[in-house]
């Protein structure tokens, strides 16, 4: 082995390439279209162009990965995660052309890499699995007639991927049809297989992930168990290891049982077996045969690069520890920082500005960013993951958290702050958090974020005058400004001092303010005058994404527009896209009355299918869009008739 193709992109992209450099190897990067100019492209000692933009006309492509690693001399291949990664047919097409694949061997992949196939290794090999219907006949009778069997609540799942894609809770036999059509939907786009399965439901689990590790000398070993169980959509966005559900001795039955699931199927290489946790009883959810997202927690806790381990099995190589050798040490913990709002909503656009936070110990950062890197809706939202690890949980948290608050990500929304509230919430910070946590917290989460009154002066003082000329001479007259921020209107009435210096009307409230080269001091209560780190990115058009202190504030600037009446003009009227992506479902049409909260779109983005709702009662008068077509953000979607005064 002595090239190495990535048939990936982003930060695993380049994650695998420093370990494959450390070990020797050249790297060979593949990119699509909307990737040409990106990090992992730049970043390889040499690049194939796959042509096209969406995943099924370039990462998805295995007649376009073999002929690029054939084209660029590479004698081995390793797929990263998601995209083929668990394709059998990719794996074998990699053996086939003569070149080493690092992963699973075909069969272990079919056995394993279907949700359906791996409970079937399960039952035979003593491993718990839920009751469900496992089976080939993928009718929506046959599919009613099992959930009877079953009883609700159940889950409805795709058969192959993963990343919560093609999940749905049902709660009963009247959700179940629609579950199932818009499950199939999603599994078809993202892994071209709308095969699904359906089993019980547990409401209150943990997931809980065993990382297992086989050479091809017939050796499997665990590395123990990550905790996973915050996540929204039914893709997880916190990972740590140990978890603080799990004993040494349900830690030992975990890992024994995800050994014995890989070995029933011949498994070789880096694999996760992941599990339903409630109190001590767990079950089997399914196996990914592949490197997890969330693999750096494990390196964290062991010291173990698994890249190399990868690498080190596909050459033949046997494991280089014995189970009793692997040692686990302090507490790790990561989140994945994602182009997404706080309601989980994705966002493409353009990263105008980005700074890490500063080196320090026990702490990584993997990740795919810099000034100007363009997210796509063709893609998957994770921008990069945030990895903390401590002696203890409580300091993992606190490291992690403050790293959080020092990273500076702005020019389109992220759910940065909304981690840091995450591993700061006293019931996640206590260790209690199951997979219900965000439906159940998130609520108060987002309610503690909205921004103070004193943060929303001083992003708009920050998008008037950091990093401008101006504010170092006094001024007699005040200089009204009038911002948009999070739906509400802020007028402000600022006169200049001098050197910086402002004094600030708002309202009935007095404020001063000292605007820095790179920093906004504003008194008001508990703040005291206290200079805050700040940044800013502008756009032409009134828009601006503010960062104060740890707060990111998003503003459009009103001060040269009239006023107007809230609720009146045609705008008021308008169902907008609230982001990128192609509309593959239309439920409403001209003439139609509908009632607020009821579906009339939906839009797949960044491989999720997001519905729209409407935002009022009302008469549709007009439906501006088509399903396949592709909308933007802003793009009219429906026009309601005006209600009579």
């Amino acid at each position: 082995m002595k090239r190495l193709l990535i048939a990936n992109r982003g930060e695993i992209a380049r994650r695998v390439m420093r370990t494959a450099r450390r070990l020797g190897l050249s790297t060979v990067a593949v990119f699509s279209d909307a990737d040409r100019g990106a990090l992992h492209v730049r970043d390889a000692d040499a690049a194939v162009a796959l042509g096209g933009t969406a995943s099924a006309d370039s990462y998805l492509r295995i007649d376009k990965l073999i002929a690029a690693a054939r084209a660029s001399s590479a004698d081995a291949v390793h797929p990263g995660y998601g995209f083929l990664s668990e394709n059998a047919d990719f794996a074998q097409a990699v053996i086939d052309a003569g070149l080493t694949w690092v992963g699973p061997p075909p069969a272990a992949i079919h056995a394993l890499g279907s949700k359906s196939a791996a409970k079937a290794v399960a039952l035979r090999q003593g491993v718990p699995v839920l009751p469900g219907y496992f089976g080939a006949d993928q009718s929506d009778t046959t599919f009613a007639a099992e959930a009877q069997r079953i009883g609700y609540p159940l889950m409805v799942k795709a058969v192959a991927g993963g990343g919560g894609r093609g999940m749905r809770l049902v709660h009963g036999a009247e959700q179940l049809s629609a579950a199932l059509q818009s499950a199939r939907s999603e599994a078809l786009a993202g892994f071209g297989n709308g095969d699904l399965l359906i089993e019980r439901a547990l409401l209150n689990p943990r997931h809980v992930e065993v990382q297992v590790f086989a050479d091809a000398q017939g050796h499997c070993i665990h590395l123990g168990e990550r905790d996973c169980s915050v996540q929204r959509r039914h893709q997880k966005i916190i990972e740590e290891s140990p978890s603080p559900a799990v004993s040494p001795e349900l830690r030992a039955e975990l890992g024994r049982c995800a050994v014995a699931l890989a070995q029933g199927a011949g498994y070789v290489g880096a694999g996760t077996v992941e599990f339903l946790l409630e109190g001590h009883a767990f079950f089997l959810m399914e196996m990914n045969t592949r490197l997890q997202v969330e693999h750096p927690v494990t390196e964290m806790l062991t010291g173990l690069d698994l890249v190399e381990w990868q690498l080190r099995i596909a050459r033949g190589e046997p494991l280089p520890l014995t189970q009793d050798q692997v040692q686990l040490n302090g507490h790790a913990i990561e989140v994945r920082l994602c182009a997404e709002d706080e309601h989980f909503t994705p966002h493409a656009g353009t990263v105008q500005r980005f700074a890490e936070p500063p080196p320090a110990q026990g702490l990584r950062f993997d990740h795919a960013l810099e000034d100007g890197a363009v997210v796509t809706p063709h893609y998957d939202a994770m921008l990069g993951k945030l990895i903390a690890h401590a002696p203890t949980r409580a300091e993992a948290i606190e490291r992690l958290a403050r790293a959080l608050d020092d990273t500076v990500l702005l020019g389109l929304p992220s759910n940065r702050a909304f981690l840091a509230a995450c591993l700061r919430q006293p019931v996640f910070a206590a260790g209690g958090a199951t997979i219900p946590f965000l439906s159940e917290h998130g609520e108060r989460i987002r309610e503690a974020l909205a921004p103070s009154h004193e943060a929303r002066v001083a992003a708009v003082l920050a998008a008037t005058w950091l990093g401008r000329p101006g504010a170092s001479l006094p001024s007699p007259f005040a200089r009204p400004l009038r911002a948009q921020l999070g739906g509400a209107t802020l007028a402000l009435s600022v006169r200049e001092l001098g050197h910086g210096a402002l004094q600030v009307q708002a309202g009935e409230r007095q404020h001063t303010a000292h605007i820095g080269t790179d920093t906004v001091a504003l008194d008001g209560v508990a703040l005291d005058g206290v200079a805050r780190p700040a940044a800013v990115v502008r756009s032409a058009d009134g828009h601006a994404h503010v960062r104060w202190g740890a707060h990111d504030l998003r503003l459009q600037d009103l001060s040269h527009t009239a006023a107007v009446a809230n609720g009146s003009g045609p705008a008021a009227r308008e169902l907008r896209a609230p982001f990128n992506g192609k509309l593959v479902a239309l439920a409403a049409r001209a003439g139609d009355r509908v009632t607020r909260g009821q579906a009339l779109l939906t839009i797949e983005s960044m491989k999720i299918e997001h519905q729209i709702a409407a935002p009022r009662d009302g008469t549709l008068a007009s439906v501006a869009v088509a399903p396949g077509q592709q909308v933007g953000p802003g793009q009219v979607l429906v026009v309601f008739e005006a209600e009579p005064a």
